[in-house]
C-alpha cells in the first residue's frame, strides 16, 4: 500500500513538472452574493437615496431590503444608539439631525446596514515552492461597500456610506522548513495515506 502511494505521488510530481506548473496554483473567489457588480454601482444606488424623501417602498425598489438582499442587516434601536452615541447623553453630543430624530423615536426607528464585497484571490509564483509549502504568494483584488440607512415612520432620515472601491493586497508567507511546518500540502497527503 505504501509503495503504491509513493508511486502515485511520484507520478503526480512528474506530471506537474511536465505540464507547466504555475497555472496549477489554486485561485479563490469570495463574493457576498448581492445585487451590485461593482463598488461604483453600489455607490450609485446609494446616491439615489434622499433623506426625508425616500420611503421604505423606494428602498425595496432599489433592492435595499433585508427580505430579498442577503447583504442587508436590520439594526435594532440598541445597535443604532451604540453606533452613534458613545457614552455621552444625546443632548450633549453633536450628531446629525436625522440620527437624533431616529434615536428620539426609539423603537419606531429602524436601521439597515448594507455590506457587500467581492474579493478575488490568486496564488502566484513558483509552483514547487508553493506546493511544498516553502513560499506562498497570494494576490487579492476586489472591493467592499458599506452603508447605513436610518428609517423613521417609513421615511429615510439618514444615510451614510463608506468602503474600499479598489482593494489590492499581496501577501507572502515563507516557511524555511517547507512541508515540515504545519499547513504543508505534501506532508498532509503523506499523513493521510500512512
Amino acid at each position: 500500500m505504501k509503495q503504491r502511494t509513493i508511486c502515485c505521488l511520484v507520478s503526480l510530481l512528474i506530471y506537474l513538472y511536465v505540464s507547466g506548473c504555475s497555472n496549477l496554483l489554486p485561485t479563490k473567489k469570495s463574493i457576498t452574493v448581492g445585487v451590485w457588480d461593482s463598488y461604483e454601482e453600489a455607490q450609485s444606488t446609494f446616491d439615489k437615496i434622499i433623506p426625508h424623501q425616500t420611503t421604505l417602498d423606494d428602498l425595496k425598489k432599489l433592492n435595499i431590503n433585508a427580505e430579498s438582499n442577503s447583504n442587508v442587516t436590520i439594526l435594532t434601536y440598541a445597535d443604532i444608539t451604540s453606533r452613534f452615541i458613545t457614552g455621552l447623553a444625546i443632548e450633549d453630543y453633536e450628531i446629525d439631525s436625522g440620527v437624533r430624530e431616529c434615536i428620539l423615536a426609539k423603537i419606531k426607528c429602524k436601521g439597515y446596514e448594507v455590506n457587500e464585497s467581492v474579493l478575488h484571490s490568486k496564488r502566484y509564483g513558483n509552483f514547487w515552492a508553493d506546493f511544498l509549502n516553502f513560499k506562498r504568494k497570494v494576490d487579492i483584488r476586489g472591493w467592499h461597500f458599506n452603508g447605513i440607512i436610518l428609517v423613521n415612520d417609513q421615511v429615510v432620515v439618514y444615510k451614510l456610506s463608506s468602503g474600499q472601491p479598489a482593494i489590492h493586497e499581496k501577501t507572502e508567507k515563507n516557511n524555511p522548513l517547507g512541508p515540515l511546518q504545519s499547513g504543508g500540502i505534501a506532508i498532509d497527503v503523506l499523513k493521510r495515506e500512512l
